[in-house]
This record gives structure tokens, sequence and C-alpha cells, in this order.
């Protein structure tokens, strides 16, 4: 009460000085019309005592008629044509007023025509000035507020999307839209949607200096890894702030609109074109069916488990060794897709009571096997962990899949199995040994899938780059010329579904993996998309490669030749001639050592099953340049 009483008051107190402010402003008007109009006529005596009678009649009268002609109901702020409209009829009143006044005073007839016109049209001019300088002054002042709180938007891109584009931001009202630049010539001097397109995209640093540029919005999603590039790099030449639009699989979510803009990541640098898969034959072979995914809490395993999620299976069971990973992934699929009937084990793969209560108990009819360690410079000095888990851990998950006559198996394998000089590839191309060999001994397909590093996944390069960013750097890289292979987490899932269904039993499916792409100019494209210069902002320290390392990675063995699928990015491999007996005798030995604890013993099999470990890396491939 106290606070609606309060501006109650401040109303009431405002129109007071406005009333006051009118009544001046009679005083004024009658004052100069009269003293101009008696030097009109010649007359140089003025009769005080008659002008002050004068100055108070007309006040009672015009002030009077100003309060019935509604001068008092609106606000200054927002005086418009009806106020106009109220201030005419007040000054043509006046006219009238001023001449009863004068009438009744019998003032001379000169000067009384003299004063019906030059009244009004000085109490017209003092009372609607005022009312449109004040008005004029706010409009001005919330304008300049205006433009503080709407940036000067640029859209790179007048396709579709960059049309589609326009509407939706200037319904916001926080985007004041400039132009388009497009490097297509046809639409060169051409308006759409009443923004000129005003040249190539190459323009863009004159146009951001000459047009106050404030944020520009990337609007081409047929863009290619390299086109992205280029467009960055004239971003940052520019040193305009950037976004672009939300990916095909962020606008599947609910949550995400066309015009929800986003900053450029590195997936829209590094990532790949759209997967195109047949998602007939990926439905066919997973709908209805009883799906196991181990390892589902890590990043490649909570992906294909949203993946398959979508595909209508009977059932979903999800093993992770990882409480909070199998947390996170049980909250977000029961979340997400409320029907699906999910069941996540906590429990280790290495545990062969586990795999068998839970291979007996849920009787899968698919498995994908993504457990697995990867982090290689830990695992270089943990190499009864990392055989323990790769290999005797598949093993289990593998032997366990045969005996209760699952229908397929897929190993999720990785490009350091190919001539592996470190532990993690080394136990990696173990598991794919292993798997081949057990296609030729039971009925259920086993199926290898190989892939490069993916971006974001947990443990990878990038999350630590982030990470060493935001603390001010350095940004530490092992070796200049240093190489990898990248894919982004969504299209690494895809792909395995997609071989998954290719696959007859026995395979490895290697996926296409681009170029390689060399770390530091990963890292060098991280930190300009954080906002800091390479060198200058955060310094790029290289410390050497760690052991184990290679400075590329190969996807084929020597022995292996390869053929494309029906699948563009899909290659499979031809392997060459096997030793199971071998092999089995091998990993025996390999288990007791594992038992013992015996680091030696397991490093010297390890060699034994993979002989690549021990040799120096083939002689280096050409590297393909990178855009940028």
């Amino acid at each position: 009460m106290t606070e609606r009483t309060g501006r109650r008051a401040a109303v009431l107190n405002l129109r007071a000085l406005v009333v006051l402010h009118d009544l001046s402003m009679i005083v004024i008007a009658w004052l100069t019309a009269r003293l101009g109009t008696l030097w009109l006529l010649g007359e140089s005596a003025i009769g005080w005592q008659q002008l002050a009678i004068e100055i108070n009649l007309i006040l009672i009268i015009q002030g009077f008629l100003q309060w019935r002609a509604g001068l008092y109901r609106g606000v200054w702020r927002f005086a418009s044509l009806p106020d106009l409209g109220n201030l005419v009829r007040a000054a043509l009143l006046g006219a009238v007023a001023g001449a009863a006044v004068l009438l009744l005073l019998e003032a001379p007839v000169e000067l009384m025509v003299l004063m019906v016109w030059v009244f009004p049209v000085l109490l017209l001019v003092l009372l609607g000035l005022p009312r449109l300088t004040y008005r004029v002054f706010k409009d001005m002042r919330m304008e300049v507020r205006r433009r503080r709180l709407t940036q000067r938007t640029l859209i790179l891109g007048a396709g579709r999307s960059g049309r589609l584009l326009v509407p939706e931001l200037r319904r916001r009202g926080d985007y004041d839209i400039v132009g388009f630049l497009d490097d297509n010539k046809r639409l060169r001097n051409a308006e759409i949607r009443s923004v000129p397109v005003l040249g190539a995209i190459d323009r863009l640093p004159r146009v951001v200096r000459e047009a106050a540029i404030d944020l520009v919005v990337i609007a081409i999603p047929s863009a290619t890894n390299q086109q992205m590039q280029r467009i960055v790099e004239i971003c940052e030449r520019a040193e305009v702030d950037f976004k672009t639009l939300p990916t095909l699989k962020e606008l599947g979510s609910s949550f995400t609109r066309f015009d929800d803009l986003k900053p450029v990541a590195i997936d829209d640098l590094l990532g790949r074109d759209p997967v195109s898969l047949d998602w007939e034959s990926i439905r066919a072979g997973l709908a209805g069916k009883r799906v196991l995914v181990t390892g589902g809490g890590g990043s490649i395993g909570a992906e294909l488990c949203r993946q398959i999620a979508r595909l209508d299976p009977a059932a979903l069971v999800v093993l992770d060794n990882s409480e909070y990973n199998l947390y996170r992934i049980d909250h977000r699929l029961k979340g997400e897709f409320r029907d699906l009937i999910v069941e996540t084990v906590l429990g280790d793969i290495c545990d062969s009571a586990t795999i068998d209560n839970l291979m007996e108990r849920s009787r899968p009819e698919v498995v994908f096997h993504a457990a697995a360690y990867k982090h290689l410079p830990m695992l270089q000095n943990q190499i009864r962990e990392a055989f323990r888990n790769n290999v005797i851990g598949t093993r289990r998950v593998a032997d366990a899949a045969a005996h209760y006559g699952v229908e397929t198996f897929v190993l999720i394998s990785t490009d350091k199995a190919v001539n592996p000089t470190n532990v993690m590839g080394a136990t990696k191309r173990v598991a794919e040994l292993y798997c081949q060999h057990l296609n030729r001994q039971s009925q259920t397909r086993f199926i290898t899938v190989r892939f490069g590093n993916v971006l974001n996944s947990t443990g990878s390069v990038v999350p630590l780059f982030n990470e060493q960013i935001r603390r001010g750097g350095p940004v530490t890289v092992t070796h200049p010329e240093i190489t990898r292979y990248f894919m982004t987490i969504a299209e690494a899932g895809q792909l395995i579904l997609q071989a998954g269904v290719l696959g007859k039993g026995g395979e490895v499916f290697v996926l296409d993996m681009g170029e390689p792409v060399r770390i530091s100019y990963l890292a060098e494209q991280l930190i300009r998309l954080a906002g800091k210069e390479p060198g200058r902002d955060i310094e790029i320290v290289y410390t050497g490669l760690r052991p184990g390392e290679k400075l590329f990675e190969e996807l084929f063995h020597a022995d292996e030749s390869y053929v494309r699928t029906d699948h563009e990015k899909i290659y499979l491999t031809r392997a060459g001639n096997a030793t199971p007996d071998w092999m089995i005798e091998r990993l025996g030995r390999a288990e007791q050592a594992v038992l013992r604890y015996d680091n030696g013993r397991l490093r010297a099999i390890l060699v034994e099953l993979v002989p690549e470990i021990g040799q120096l890396p083939p002689r280096k491939r050409k590297i393909m340049p990178l855009a940028g």
C-alpha cells in the first residue's frame, strides 16, 4: 500500500509541474503578444494595471479551457498526434478567451484583432515546443540504450538458412541485421528480406570496420571443414565475435531452436560432413532385440546407448565399472526414453561371475563391446591393468557371447592397434585377433570396428587443452609435427552401428577418418575459439613425444588389404593368416602372469603376441596439408 501511495504522489507531483509550466507559458504568451501588438500599433504607453488584470483573467479562463481540452491526460514522454490536436484546440480556445478578456475590458478593436491571431500562435509554440523537445530527447536516449542492448549483426551466407534466420532474429529484437555476405556472385547488390548483400565473405574485415559490426553469424550449414576453417580465419582476422547455427542433431532436441545461436566449436572445424546412413537396415538389425553395451557410461558407449535407444530395441542393458558414469547414462536414458526397458549393471568385464550372470539373465542378441582402458601414457606403465581389461576383459565377454548364443558381437577398436608401439595399442590388437579367431569357432558374428580419436571424448586432448586454456596456459603439445585422426562422437557411434549391420562375421571395418590433423593446429584453433591469440595470450609448449607415442597413426596393417563397402565411409580389411593355436597358448600364459602380477613376463608375452610393439614405427606417410 505504501509503495502504491508513493507512486501516486509522484504522478501528482509531476502533473502539478506540467500545469505550472503551462500556466507560465500562458503568461509569457500573453505578455509577448500584448507588447508585440502595442509595438505594431505604434503605442509606447503601457497600462500595467490593466495588463495585470488581463493576465489574471486569461490565466483563469485559459487554464480551465486547457484542462477541458484534455491537455493533462497524456504523458509528455508519449506525446503524439492526439496530443497535438489537444494543443491546437487549446490554442483556438485561447483565441476566443483572449478576445473575451479584451472585450470585457473594452480594449480597442485594432488591438483585439491582432491579439486574436498572435496570442494563439505563440501559445501553441510555447506549449508544444517543450513537449516535442522532451519527446525527442527521451526517444534519442531510448535509441542509444536500444543500440547498446542490440548487436549490429552480419550474416554469412544468403542461402536458405540465412534467409530463414532474418525474421527469427528480428523477432527476438536483440539483433540489428546490417547485411549479408555471400560468395555467390549472382547475389551481389541484391536485397533479401530488405537486407542488402554487401559482397563476398572475403570483404568481412572491411565491412566490420565500416559498418561497426558487433556480431557475425555463420549460416552455412553445408560448409565443409575446409570452408569453415577459412571462414573462422577471416572472422578472427576481422577481430569480431562470431557464432553459428545449431547442428541438425541439436535441432532434434526439443530445447533447441533454429535461432539459438551457438559459439563455433572445434567440432565445426574438425568434425565431418553429415553422415548418410542406411537407417532402415540399422533399425532392422536392432529393433525388437535385446542389446548389451559394455562400457556404456563412457563417451562412445553412452553415444551408442542413446542412438540404439532411438531404434526401438526390446531392451537395453548397460554395463560399466564406473558408478558415476553408470548413474549419468541411466538418468539420461530414462529421462529421454520413458518407454524403453533399460537395465544398468555396475560390474567389471574381467569378472567371469558378473559376465556369466548378466548373459544368462539378460540373454542379449547384440553386444557392443566399448569397455576399454585407453589412456596411452598411463597404460604404458600399467601393463597388467591394460592387459587385464583390454584383453582378458574382452575375452570374458566374447567367450560368454559365443556360449550364450549372441547373434552379433561388435568390438570397438582403435587405430592405435595398427603397428602399435605402445601397450594400449598392443592390447587392443590382441583383442582384435582373438575376436577374429573366435569368429571361426562359434555361430556368433564377431565384427571389429577400428577408428581414430574422438573429439571431446573423455580423456581426449580437446578437454585437456580447454582446461589448460581456462587456466591461462600454457597448452602442452608433445611435438610440432604430431598428427592424429579425428571424428565426432556422434559420427563414430553412427558408423559403428552401420558397420555392425554390414558385417557377416570376422571382418575388421575401418572408418574413413579423412585427413589427419596436426595437434598444434588443433591447439591454435581452440585458443582462438576461446577469444585468445596463440603465442601472445596463451603459449604453446612442446614437451617431446611420450613413451610409446608415434608421430602419426595408421588405419591398416602391412599385411591387410582393404576394399570399400556399400557405405562410402566404411572400409573392410582383409587380414593376413592368423595362428590361433599359438595365440591361445600365449593368452593362457598371459592370464597366469596377470594373476601373479608378473609385469616382466606379461610384457615379454605381449611382444610375442604383437611383435610390432618391439619395432620402430614405419616410415612416415605423406600428410595432406590442412586448410587454414
